[in-house]
């Protein structure tokens, strides 16, 4: 377990580059929106899908080499990163679409085994605690290493050397993912040979897919979670193009937006994971469930830098507690027995498959919307196409919210809690609450 924290800040040194400067590289390589949706939608589909895949092999190896061998992929593919911000060939946001599958494919083909391994080290009570701990760390040394990173191609844009910046950000996030296969290398995994199946064709591994979807409540968790992911995936990827190319942001401006949300995920997580534990994830996943729709729609109130740091520290403070929360409702909704690779499998390649839809309609969406609104005598001139695909986002978060709240139980059993309690853990779980308070608990102990 601390083996796995360690390795949690080395790979999230990766991700807080990759993942939060993909969309800004293929931007600087002149990349258009359909491109953009089709950097996010066709790596999320192949690599989600590869999961099923992987829970077949994984019935023939250790789980331990497999993912292992993931990592050696993903760094080859982040190195490819580096070597095309350097030499910067014909063609390159279609090169880059192709590292960005290899990169996706080699995370999501190990995920499922690395939940397992994970689950299965860390005991049912301190979960909560503990994936809260390990979030906060990760999500730490991805904002270090983003606003490091926002620092610098800000320099050397200055100097037009923004080729040279991303190259040495890609080559960062390669030593990240290095020391984190060093890392995993050298962690315990308890199930230490592959599982003793009494089947191992791919046709046992579909039954265990069609057992999986058979559990009703997991079956309308995860079309739940698909759908939700769907409709963000409709927005998300073109934010990126709505701060850089409509509103002409600095690299510096788009990291402190993007970095502002990491930074409130970071401080809120503790919160979350304490009420996450006492009162369920049930309890989170609705009071996040009514905020992410409202995300979207308010971009579209104001573009001024001060108003986009306001919506984005409402978005740490949501995206933290519906990512825990979720994120242990799979563990708790799992019926004991199962195959926990199974059900984590076909979770994320339905949600990859809605992520790829969503981005590719929000792709096709920010094309063909009009700029113009005739009203009669009157004409409403929009900023942007992309702020009605920000609307309608916001409009079917809200729908399947309101689709998913009423089924979904608490696997875990639970006192009810009171409205007292919800606001009061609400509150405290806000970062400035939580800065107030650490601070007059440090003047207590002077005192």
């Amino acid at each position: 377990m601390s083996l796995s924290q360690r390795e949690a800040v080395a790979s999230s040194t990766m991700s807080g580059i990759c993942d939060n400067f993909l969309n800004a590289f293929a931007i600087h390589l002149n990349a258009t929106v359909p491109q953009i949706a089709w950097l996010t939608a066709v790596p999320q589909l192949l690599g989600a899908w590869l999961q099923l895949a992987s829970v077949w092999i994984g019935l023939h190896c250790t789980r331990k080499r497999l993912i292992v061998a993931g990592a050696v992929c993903q760094a080859s593919a982040v190195l490819g990163m580096a070597l095309l911000a350097l030499t910067s060939p014909a063609a390159a946001a279609s090169k880059l679409i192709g590292l960005a599958v290899l990169y996706q494919a080699a995370q999501n083909f190990v995920q499922p085994h690395w939940r397992g391994w994970l689950g299965g080290l860390v005991p049912e009570g301190r979960r909560g605690r503990f994936f809260a701990q390990r979030t906060r760390i990760s999500a730490f040394a991805g904002f270090a290493a983003f606003l490091l990173g926002g620092l610098l191609l800000n320099i050397v844009d200055d100097v037009a050397a923004a080729d040279l910046g991303f190259a040495v950000l890609f080559l960062v996030a390669l030593g990240g993912r290095t020391r984190a296969t060093h890392l995993l290398q050298a962690m315990h995994d308890p199930m230490s040979h592959a599982p003793v199946e009494t089947e191992r064709t791919l046709r046992h591994t579909l039954r265990l897919v069609l057992a999986a979807l058979r559990h009703r409540a997991f079956r309308d968790y995860t079309i739940f979670i698909a759908a939700m992911q769907g409709m963000v995936a409709l927005s998300v990827p073109f934010f990126s193009v709505y701060m850089l190319r409509d509103l002409h942001f600095s690299y510096f401006d788009y990291t402190v937006v993007l970095a502002t949300s990491i930074l409130v995920q970071f401080l809120t997580l503790r919160g979350w994971g304490r009420i996450s534990d006492r009162l369920g994830n049930r309890v989170v996943m609705i009071l996040t469930n009514l905020l992410l729709p409202t995300l979207p729609a308010l971009w579209i109130v104001s573009h001024e830098l001060w108003f986009l740091l306001c919506i984005q520290i409402l978005s740490g403070a949501t995206w933290s507690g519906f990512t825990l929360s979720t994120g242990n409702y799979l563990y708790d909704l799992r019926p004991q027995h199962s195959h926990f690779t199974t059900y984590a499998a076909v979770q994320s390649g339905l949600t990859a498959t809605a992520v790829f839809f969503g981005a590719m309609a929000g792709g096709y969406l920010a094309v063909v919307l009009p700029t113009t609104i005739e009203l009669g005598r009157h004409t409403l001139r929009i900023q942007s196409p992309l702020l009605g695909v920000f609307a309608l986002s916001g409009l079917l978060r809200l729908a399947v919210a309101l689709w998913f709240l009423p089924r979904a139980e608490e696997p875990r059993v639970q006192r009810r809690p009171t409205v007292r309690e919800l606001v009061v853990g609400l509150v405290r779980s806000l970062p400035f609450t939580r800065i107030v308070r650490d601070w007059l608990t440090s003047r207590r102990k002077r005192g």
